[in-house]
C-alpha cells in the first residue's frame, strides 16, 4: 500500500501537476500567519497583551510591506526610465531615417522633374 501511494505521487509530478510550488509555499505562509494569530488569541494571557502583541505585528508587517513597497516603486521608476530613454532613442532614429530618406527622394524628384521639363522644353521647341 505504501509503495502504490509512493507511485501514486511520483506519478502525480511527473505529470506536472505538482510544480504548483509558490502556491503551495503561499499557502503554507498564509496558514502559518493564520496560525500565530488564532495562537495568540487563544494563548492564556490578558486581552490587552495579546492586543499590544497584535498591534506590533500589525506594524512589523505594514512596515515590512511599506519597505517593499518602496523597492518595487523605485524598481519600477528605473525601469520606466530606461525604457523611456530607449524609445526617445529609437524615435530619434526613425525620424532621421526619415528626413534622410525624404531629402534623398525630394532631391531624385527634382531631378527627375528637370528632365521631364527640359524634354516637354524640346519638344515645344520643335513643334514651332
Amino acid at each position: 500500500m505504501v509503495n502504490e501511494n509512493k507511485l501514486l505521487t511520483l506519478n502525480y509530478y511527473k505529470m506536472g501537476k505538482g510544480k504548483n510550488t509558490a502556491g503551495i509555499i503561499a499557502g503554507l505562509l498564509a496558514g502559518a500567519a493564520v496560525g500565530v494569530v488564532l495562537g495568540m488569541l487563544y494563548a492564556p494571557e490578558e486581552g490587552k497583551e495579546t492586543r499590544k502583541k497584535l498591534k506590533a505585528k500589525a506594524n512589523d508587517l505594514k512596515d515590512q510591506a511599506l519597505d517593499e513597497y518602496d523597492k518595487v516603486s523605485e524598481k519600477v521608476k528605473s525601469e520606466y526610465g530606461n525604457l523611456s530613454d530607449k524609445a526617445k532613442e529609437n524615435l530619434d532614429k526613425v525620424v532621421s531615417s526619415v528626413k534622410e530618406s525624404y531629402e534623398k527622394y525630394k532631391h531624385t524628384a527634382a531631378n527627375k522633374a528637370s528632365g521631364i521639363v527640359k524634354e516637354v522644353e524640346t519638344e515645344l521647341d520643335a513643334l514651332k
